[in-house]
């Protein structure tokens, strides 16, 4: 199978490091097709702009945390477009305040969008990868699901139980041809990530960063093409690590 007769599904595509996943793959000739929030304003704005740069996606709103969506968009996805043979879990929320002030809702949004929705995207997908004995699904969580985070019991909880996913996914599809795995980003100089004021991430960030910078949305899509290729069939189980060594584990 090429690459070029490849399709790929990125969840929360459109912006920040979404995006760059989406190009970098249709750049090496997949077919993306990735997904949007109902509701959202900027997908008829977002896909003009791509096709503009030259890029022809297919997207579709859907919910991650609602089980029942999932199935239903992930089965009109294939009708319309073609099997998926790279799932890429990039969608994720965030509702940062301490323990103390976190209420049941704000824990459940994040556990529900960060976590739940791996459950939901893998279950539609994951066997057709393993009948067809090619597929790579890849989880993107956090450096904050490794060493926690102030402020993010929900969000951290959530990163972290993507892994323990991961790590016990793999081992089930392992002999199928099918690899799972998760990469853990650090501070990537996105849109949410350079609205922090300077002086926050002069004194607070970067000192955390011994490369002394921010990491680049293309970086970790670089990593993403890797696992997503013929080249990483052994990698399996993984978390790995793209911090500017921020973390060492």
């Amino acid at each position: 199978m090429s690459n070029r007769k490849r399709t790929v599904l990125v969840t929360g595509g459109m912006g920040g490091l979404g995006e760059s996943i989406c190009t970098k793959l249709a750049d090496l000739g997949y077919t993306v097709v990735t997904t949007y929030s109902p509701g959202s304003s900027k997908a008829v704005g977002w896909l003009a702009e791509m096709k503009e740069r030259g890029y022809h996606f297919h997207a579709y709103a859907l919910d991650v945390g609602d089980t029942d969506a999932c199935a239903s968009v992930i089965s009109q996805i294939e009708k319309d477009v073609a099997p998926i043979d790279v799932l890429v879990n990039n969608a994720g929320i965030t509702r940062d305040m301490t323990f103390k002030k976190m209420t049941k809702v704000d824990w459940d949004a994040v556990l529900n969008t960060n976590l739940n929705s791996v459950y939901n995207t893998c279950k539609p997908v994951v066997d057709g990868m393993v009948e067809r004995g090619w597929g790579r699904v890849i989880n993107v969580s956090s450096v904050n699901g490794q060493k926690g985070a102030f402020g993010q019991t929900n969000y951290a909880a959530a990163k972290a139980g993507m892994h323990g996913f991961t790590k016990s996914l793999a081992l089930e599809v392992a002999r199928k041809g099918v690899t799972v795995n998760t990469i853990s980003p650090g501070y990537i100089g996105t849109k949410m990530v350079t609205a922090i004021p300077q002086d926050i991430l002069d004194s607070k960030i970067l000192p955390q960063i011994p490369v002394g910078r921010l990491g680049k949305p293309e970086e970790v899509a670089g990593l993403i093409v890797y696992l997503a290729s013929d080249e990483a069939a052994f990698v399996t189980g993984a978390n790995i690590a793209i911090n500017g060594g921020q973390h060492m584990s």
